[in-house]
């Protein structure tokens, strides 16, 4: 029993993740006409051995499992599929679950490479109140970033259906184009809000360091500031604007996709992240 780490239990949550994609293409294959109660439960199911691994790995630590790229990557999955949960209570919006399936088992995946949790040292313990804020924060609006995505996702492939197949459009039990719409800005909004707060926090804590100013050109924190610039131009895009339907759709998709793309490069390039 001694041998069953939190990486095992992370990895049953993973195989769980991929039980639900497959069972996603059954719903893209027939366009959406079942409901996803079934969807729904499985990435429950996969939530419950994420939340034990997550825990496990913080009572072993004693502190927010957030030291190195596997558990940021562990708890960003985490937010996606709890934020996710809680939106697909109300059943219009559960067929996120059938879209989010197959991100979270591609990053599971990604996760799970050994090289992404090197052996703990004194350095990566001990982390303060507002640097574990900080963690939860960014997890809080990446998770939010991705259903955005998500949604923006399920608008495009709707917004197909209406242009190529009105009848499959009919049928699909996916919510109206403009749901999908106001639900996708609603998580990009709340995204930003935690972005902003969570960088807040994180400048707060590296102001209490002896000489702040050795970290001001960090990849990390450069690159945190270009990932804010960029939500905030679709925040202001959405809202005082009007810009909406495709271009926002991709905008939110192809934002995402670039913090995905970059963010284990960028901190493993971060000396402040890896002291």
């Amino acid at each position: 029993m001694d041998h069953f780490t939190d990486r095992h239990i992370f990895a049953a949550a993973v195989f769980v993740y991929a039980i639900s994609m497959f069972y996603s293409i059954f719903l893209w294959r027939r366009g959406f006409r079942r409901d996803n109660r079934v969807n729904y439960f499985l990435l429950s199911g996969g939530f419950l051995f994420h939340t034990l691994a997550i825990f496990k790995r913080g009572f072993s630590l004693q502190q927010c499992p957030v030291t190195n790229l596997y558990e940021a990557t562990v708890l960003i999955m985490w937010t996606i599929v709890a934020i996710y949960l809680v939106v697909g209570i109300w059943s219009k919006f559960r067929f996120l679950g059938a879209f989010a399936s197959p991100v979270l088992f591609g990053i599971g995946v990604f996760a799970l490479m050994p090289a992404l949790d090197p052996v703990h040292t004194d350095k990566a313990a001990g982390a303060g109140v507002w640097i574990s804020l900080h963690a939860a924060l960014l997890s809080l609006a990446y998770g939010a970033f991705g259903l955005s995505s998500i949604a923006a996702l399920m608008y495009l492939t709707q917004e197909r259906n209406l242009k190529f197949h009105k009848l499959q459009a009919l049928l699909s039990r996916l919510p109206p184009i403009q749901r999908l719409e106001l639900i996708a800005g609603r998580l990009l909004l709340g995204g930003f809000i935690l972005l902003t707060l969570g960088l807040m926090a994180g400048a707060y804590d590296l102001s209490r360091v002896i000489n702040p100013g050795h970290y001001q050109a960090d990849p990390k924190i450069l690159w945190s500031g270009l990932v804010w610039l960029l939500y905030l131009g679709l925040v202001i895009m959405r809202w005082k604007f009007s810009q909406s339907g495709r271009r926002f759709a991709f905008g939110t998709i192809g934002t995402f996709v670039f913090v995905l793309l970059t963010f284990w490069g960028v901190n493993l390039l971060s000396p402040l992240h890896n002291p």
